[in-house]
């Protein structure tokens, strides 16, 4: 907790994209590294950034592709803590394109580790999903794999002061492909359509999810899976909010789909503590020091952290406060007040 941030050169893989954006926002606004390093390949989104304000004398921009061990070898050069961002996340086209996924998130992954070691990062966070939990779509098997790499990377590390951690959370509020920019868009034909009235999916937002890696970034250990605690909300409730006069079509789960959610399972629960808003996974290698976390309370047997049964839930006021604050551009309000939300919820 007593890292100080000025002296850090931070690197952020997937830069442009929604959590790299808000990441780097809140950097330069309230930790001021000494340098931030966006690692990106597409040209046209960084020029955007820029564009959008977010520009400053300690800002860099590099291009370049997680797949390219060369290029991240050189972009990490003097780099002290890194954020791995970068990932193919859709459900469909991972599917559709196995190899590319397997690509950039598997293989990509192993070339930012061994980056990493090679030029001795003191700190690494990779973003992983509740997807990865009993995975049944590649996407989630793919960061089920990445998981597992970049927990043992710390022995592969060694005596080495190069620690890496994973952070695992859900669906991010108002980012790229999220449901509720989907029915917003829907809404305005009067017909939103979802997979299944049962459906559950955990729900952060943005800033929420930023802030989280950055407390982990300043807590880790190296080889925890940090697990924050954060609200649930059925898809139908999240449909009748959004559009409470709108026709609700059930099309059937899509194929890679779960009705629930899992954060943390039963299996990995015996290896986890918890804190007041968070879920600690430790590692079960010899290398790890049992005396890490030893204030943090052990789980009961056979725990289980899931979109069903979780113990906070999202209203639908709540969502409609979400979603306020999820987008600079503040969405649209969902419909015309807070008061007819809680009235639907």
């Amino acid at each position: 907790m007593n890292m100080n941030w000025s002296e850090q050169v931070v690197l952020v893989t997937g830069g442009t994209g929604s959590f790299g954006k808000k990441f780097i926002e809140i950097m330069l606004n309230e930790y001021c590294p000494q340098k931030l390093v966006v690692f990106s390949r597409d040209e046209l989104k960084q020029h955007e950034m820029r564009a959008a304000g977010l520009d400053h004398s300690s800002l860099r921009y590099f291009l370049g592709d997680v797949r390219d061990p060369q290029r991240l070898e050189r972009a990490l050069a003097g780099v002290t803590v890194v954020v791995h961002a970068a990932a193919l996340k859709q459900v469909p086209a991972c599917e559709y394109n196995p190899f590319e996924a397997i690509q950039t998130n598997i293989m990509g992954g192993k070339n930012v580790i061994d980056a990493a070691i090679n030029r001795g990062v003191r700190r690494l966070v990779a973003l992983s999903t509740d997807k990865a939990v009993n995975p049944i779509n590649l996407y989630g098997a793919t960061k089920l794999c990445a998981e597992k790499m970049f927990v043992q990377a710390n022995a592969y590390a060694g005596a080495q002061d190069t620690r890496f951690s994973c952070v695992r959370y859900g669906n991010v509020v108002g980012s790229r492909g999220s449901v509720i920019p989907i029915f917003l868009e829907q809404r305005k034909r009067g017909r939103i359509t979802i997979t299944d009235p049962r459906m559950t999916r955990f729900w952060i937002t943005l800033d929420q999810g930023v802030r989280f890696v950055i407390r982990c970034i300043e807590q880790m250990h190296g080889g925890e899976i940090f697990v924050p605690k954060i609200p649930s909300m059925k898809l139908l409730d999240m449909a009748q909010a959004v559009g409470p006069d709108c026709q609700i079509d059930c099309v059937g789960i899509r194929p890679g789909e779960k009705l629930h959610e899992v954060l943390l399972s039963e299996d990995e629960s015996r290896n986890a503590v918890e804190t007041d808003d968070m879920f600690v996974i430790q590692p079960s290698h010899s290398w790890w020091k049992k005396e890490n976390w030893k204030t943090a309370t052990p789980l009961v047997e056979d725990f289980r952290y899931a979109s069903d049964n979780n113990s906070e839930w999202l209203t639908a006021e709540d969502l409609f406060e979400l979603v306020e604050s999820a987008s600079p551009a503040g969405l649209p309000r969902v419909v015309g007040g807070s008061t007819r939300l809680h009235a639907n919820a």
